[in-house]
C-alpha cells in the first residue's frame, strides 16, 4: 500500500466513524435536551458546524453536523452560553457618562454602575456625541477599533458593519494588521510577494503524507489551534491530516519549550528550545547544511536574490561571528550535536517546515519567519513535492486541504475619507501619545488624537497586552461605545453599551475559503432580552445621518444573503464550480464543495519556471536579501534573517535575576481567546476559580509551590493570580498562562484576580518594520499568594441603577 492510500484509508475510517457516530441512535446519545417536539436547526459557527436542538423556544443541546468527524468539544457550551447570566439584557449607559458627560470620572469606567436605558434614547445619544465630536475636533478623532473574531458567517461581521457605518457617515481612523500573525503579514510581501504562506493555498497534507520524509514543527503542533476557523467549520481536518501522514510514515520533530501541544501524538521527537531563540537555531541549521556541502547552491542561485549576502553572514565573515552550532548551543540551550543532526537529518530526506505564527508574536518576530524561509531556500526544496515550508499548517482549521472554487463576500466597508489608521496592535500608544511619529513599514505613521472609540466583536482587554497601561489609556477618549453580547471586560468599560445578538439569533451563511461546507446558519431561537444584530443597530445609528439606504443598500438580512449567495455563486462559476440557487442551498441547509487538486504544491510553478512565474517582489524571486528593507534603514530589523537579542528572554542575566521565568501565553484549549470563558468547559477547568499556570516541578520546588494553590505572577508591569498545576510539560524556566482570561482587576493594586497573562505582558512593537504584537517575549517571576485569596468577579454583571445620581 502506498503512502496516499494509508493515507486516504485514514481519513476515510475517520469519515466512516465519524458518520456512524452521528446516525439518528447515536446522535442522540450525544446530546441531552432533544425531546419530543423538538426541532433541529443547522448551524455554523467557529468551532466547527452543529445542529441546534430547540424545545419550546429555548436551546436545550446541540449535535456536532454530521460531516465533522472530529468535532470541537467547545460547541457543547451553546445552550448555557446564549442565556448566561452575563448577557447584556438591554442597552445600558454608564451612570457617570450620563449624569455629568464631559465631567464624568474616566478612571471610573469598568467600576461605575450602569443605567438602563431604551434604543431610541441609546442610538441618540450614540449619534449625538459622533456629531459633537466629529465637529469640534475632526474625523480622525473618531477610532473604528472593532478588532476581533466576532463571530461566525459572512453576513454578521461586526468591523465591516461598524467601518462601513463609519466610512459612511463622515469617516474614522482605522487599523491596518491583525494581533495573529501581524508581523509576518508586513515581512512576507517584501521577501515572497504575497502573504500565501499564510492564507495559502499551501502544499496539501495528502502531498506531504506521500513525499515527505520530515516535518519540522517550529513552535510546535497544538490540535486545538485546529479547532477554530474564521468564518464557520464544516469539517475539522488539521488533526485527521497530521494522525494519517504520521500513519503513512512521516516523521515528526517538534521545536518547543511546551509540550502541551499534541506533537507527541505523531511521534514528535521533541527538542526543548529556549524560548524566543528559533532564529539562532534555524541559522545555525543552515551554516551546518553551508559547512557541510548540503546547502543547494543551483537553487540558490536560480530562485531567490541575496544569498553572498547572507552566506557572508552566516559564516561569521561579516561580523566575524560564525552561526555555528556550537554559537547556536549557548543561545538556544539546546546541544550542538542535536543541532548538527537534525541539519543532517532534513538534508537527508525530503523536509517540511511547518512554523507556528506564535513565533512571530515575539520581539523581531520577524526573524523567525524569514529564518524559516532561508532554511527551506537552503536545503533547496521548496516547490518540490512535500518540501518547503508555510506558516498556517498547525495554527487555524483547513491548512494543507484540498479546496478550491469558492469564495463569499462581506458587506464592504467602503471608501473611508480618513486616510489614517494605525498598526492595530499600537492601540495603547495611539491613545497615550497623539502626535508622535512612528516607523512603520517603510512609512511614517503619526498617531492621531482620539476623542471617541467604536468598537464591535471584539475585547482588547483580552487581546492587548500590558493591561494597566490599557486602563490608563482607556480613560483618554470622551466616549466610547460598545457593541456585544456580554459584559466583557471592554463592555465593563464602555459609556454606552448596545446589546448584540449570537448567531444563533440571527440568520447567516457560514463558509471558510479553507473548508469544504458552506453552512446555512438559520435563526434557533429569538433574541435574548432586547438585543439587536450589528447590521439593525448600525442601520438605525446610519438613519440618524441619512445614510440608511447607502448603508443597507436597501436590503434586509435575508436579501442580503441571497446577494452574498449570488455573488459567490458567481465567483465559484469563473473557477468551473456549480452551485444550487439561493433557495435551494437554504432548504437544503449545507453545500459541500468539490475537492481542489490534491496535488496542488506551493511555489511549484515558481520553482519550474523562476522567470515566467516571477514572485511580486522587486527581484521577482525570493528575497533572503531585501534592498527595499535595508533602505529602510531600521536598527532593529536589517536587510537579511538575522539573530537579535529580545528584549526579554532568559538569555539576559541581568533580567533573569528579578524576572527568572519565561512567561508564554498560548492558545486556549477550551475557549477562542476570550469567547466561552464564561462557558462550562473553561470554568470547569479553572483552578480555586482561576487559569491555570503551567509550571516544571523544579521551579514549583524551588519555590514552595504545590499544585492547586494559587500563585501570584508579577514583574514591573503588573501582577496577576492563577492556580498552580505542575508538569514536565514545560521546560525548566518557562510558565505558560493560557490567554482569554476575562479580565477582573483590581484597580488600586494593579493585579488581576483571575489570572489574565496580558497584566504582565510588554505593550511595543515586534520592530520598525512590522510594529506586530510582541507578547511571547516575556520575563516574570512566581511566587505563592500568601494569604486568602480574593474572589473573582470576572462573570458577576456589574451593577445597575434605575437612573443616575443627582
Amino acid at each position: 500500500m502506498t503512502r496516499r492510500q494509508v493515507l486516504r484509508s485514514s481519513l476515510a475510517a475517520g469519515v466512516s466513524a465519524g458518520l456512524a457516530a452521528l446516525l439518528p441512535g447515536a446522535a442522540a446519545a450525544q446530546t441531552s435536551g432533544a425531546t419530543a417536539g423538538s426541532v433541529r436547526v443547522l448551524t455554523n459557527s467557529h468551532w466547527g458546524a452543529f445542529e441546534a436542538i430547540v424545545s419550546e423556544g429555548r436551546l436545550t443541546g446541540v449535535i456536532p453536523f454530521a460531516a465533522d468527524t472530529h468535532p470541537s468539544p467547545m460547541i457543547q457550551n451553546f445552550p448555557a452560553l446564549v442565556t448566561d447570566r452575563t448577557r447584556i439584557a438591554q442597552p445600558m449607559v454608564r451612570e457617570g457618562w450620563l449624569r455629568r458627560r464631559l465631567d464624568s470620572d474616566r478612571t471610573a469606567r469598568g467600576s461605575e454602575p450602569f443605567v438602563a436605558v431604551g434604543w431610541d434614547e441609546a442610538l441618540d445619544l450614540v449619534a449625538e456625541e459622533l456629531t459633537r465630536i466629529r465637529a469640534a475636533y475632526g474625523h480622525e478623532s473618531v477610532f473604528g477599533g472593532s478588532y476581533g473574531w466576532g463571530s461566525a458567517g459572512r453576513f454578521h461581521v461586526s468591523d465591516n458593519l461598524t467601518n462601513r457605518f463609519l466610512a459612511l457617515t463622515g469617516g474614522y481612523t482605522g487599523s491596518v494588521g491583525n494581533y495573529s500573525y501581524g508581523a509576518g503579514m508586513v515581512l512576507l510581501p517584501r521577501v515572497l510577494g504575497s502573504n500565501q504562506a499564510i492564507s495559502g493555498p499551501l502544499t496539501n497534507w495528502s502531498v506531504i503524507a506521500e513525499h515527505s520524509d520530515l516535518v519540522v514543527l517550529f513552535g510546535g503542533a497544538a490540535f486545538k489551534n485546529g479547532q477554530i476557523s474564521w468564518g464557520g467549520t464544516g469539517a475539522h481536518t488539521t488533526e485527521p491530516a497530521m494522525r494519517a501522514a504520521h500513519a503513512a510514515g512521516v516523521k515528526f520533530v517538534s521545536v518547543n519549550p511546551v509540550r502541551e501541544d499534541d506533537a507527541e501524538t505523531v511521534g514528535a521527537d521533541w527538542l526543548k528550545i529556549r524560548p524566543n531563540t528559533d532564529t539562532a537555531l534555524m541559522l545555525a541549521l543552515c551554516h551546518e547544511l553551508l559547512s557541510g556541502g548540503k546547502a543547494d547552491e543551483a537553487f540558490l542561485a536560480r530562485c531567490t536574490v541575496g544569498w553572498e549576502r547572507v552566506k557572508a553572514y552566516l559564516t561569521g565573515e561579516s561580523d566575524g561571528v560564525a552561526k555555528s552550532a556550537d554559537w547556536a548551543a549557548t543561545i538556544t540551550q539546546i546541544p550542538a550535536e542535536e543541532i548538527r543532526a537534525l541539519a543532517a537529518r532534513m538534508a537527508r530526506g525530503r523536509t517540511m517546515i511547518m512554523t507556528a505564527w506564535s513565533l512571530q508574536r515575539a520581539d523581531h518576530g520577524e526573524q523567525p519567519w524569514w529564518a524559516t524561509i532561508l532554511l527551506a531556500s537552503v536545503l533547496g526544496q521548496i516547490g518540490l513535492p512535500g518540501g518547503g515550508f508555510g506558516f498556517s499548517y498547525t495554527s487555524t482549521n483547513g491548512v494543507g486541504m484540498p479546496v478550491g472554487g469558492h469564495s463569499f463576500p462581506s458587506p464592504r466597508r467602503g471608501r473611508n475619507p480618513v486616510k489614517r489608521d494605525i498598526p492595530v496592535a499600537r492601540v495603547a500608544d495611539m491613545l497615550l501619545q497623539p502626535g508622535e511619529t512612528v516607523d512603520f513599514n517603510g512609512r511614517e505613521v503619526t498617531y492621531p488624537e482620539i476623542r471617541y472609540i467604536h468598537w464591535a466583536g471584539g475585547n482588547p482587554f483580552h487581546h492587548h497586552q500590558d493591561l494597566n497601561r490599557l486602563s490608563r489609556a482607556w480613560a483618554v477618549p470622551e466616549t466610547i461605545v460598545v457593541q456585544e453580547p456580554w459584559w466583557t471586560a471592554t463592555a465593563r468599560r464602555a459609556d454606552i453599551v448596545l446589546p448584540v445578538t449570537t448567531t444563533l439569533e440571527r440568520n447567516d451563511i457560514g463558509a471558510s475559503v479553507r473548508d469544504r461546507w458552506v453552512v446555512a446558519m438559520k435563526q434557533a431561537i429569538a433574541p435574548v432580552g432586547q438585543a439587536r444584530n450589528d447590521f439593525d443597530i448600525l442601520a438605525d445609528l446610519a438613519e440618524r445621518f441619512d445614510q440608511r439606504a447607502a448603508f443597507t443598500e436597501d436590503r434586509n438580512e435575508m436579501q442580503w444573503l441571497r446577494h452574498i449567495w449570488d455573488r459567490g455563486r458567481q465567483r465559484g462559476a469563473r473557477s468551473g464550480l456549480t452551485m444550487p440557487d439561493f433557495d435551494t442551498f437554504w432548504a437544503e441547509g449545507a453545500f459541500e464543495v468539490p475537492a481542489g487538486n490534491e496535488d496542488f504544491v506551493f511555489l511549484a510553478d515558481f520553482r519550474a519556471d523562476p522567470e515566467g512565474n516571477r514572485l511580486r517582489t522587486p527581484s521577482g524571486r525570493i528575497e533572503l536579501f531585501s534592498e527595499t528593507i535595508s533602505g529602510f534603514g531600521y536598527a532593529d530589523c536589517p536587510g537579511h534573517p538575522a539573530w537579535l537579542e529580545p528584549r526579554e528572554w532568559l538569555g539576559a542575566a541581568a533580567q533573569t535575576q528579578a524576572a527568572p521565568l519565561h512567561l508564554i501565553s498560548s492558545h486556549p484549549r477550551l475557549r477562542l481567546h476570550s469567547q466561552m470563558d464564561n462557558a462550562p468547559l473553561a470554568r470547569a477547568a479553572k483552578i480555586a476559580g482561576r487559569e491555570p499556570v503551567m509550571i516544571h516541578p523544579e521551579d514549583a520546588a524551588a519555590r514552595g509551590i504545590e499544585a492547586g494553590e494559587v500563585v501570584e505572577i508579577f514583574n514591573a508591569r503588573g501582577r496577576l493570580l492563577a492556580g498552580a498545576t505542575l508538569t514536565e510539560r514545560v521546560r525548566p524556566g518557562v510558565i505558560v498562562v493560557y490567554e482569554g482570561a476575562w479580565l477582573d482587576r483590581d484597580p488600586e493594586r494593579g493585579l488581576d484576580r483571575h489570572g489574565n497573562p496580558n497584566m504582565v505582558t510588554a505593550d511595543h512593537g515586534t520592530s520598525s518594520l512590522t510594529q506586530g504584537c510582541a507578547a511571547q517575549s516575556c520575563l516574570v517571576q512566581l511566587r505563592r499568594h500568601d494569604g486568602p485569596a480574593p474572589p473573582v468577579r470576572a462573570f458577576e454583571p456589574p451593577a445597575t441603577v434605575r437612573s443616575p445620581a443627582p
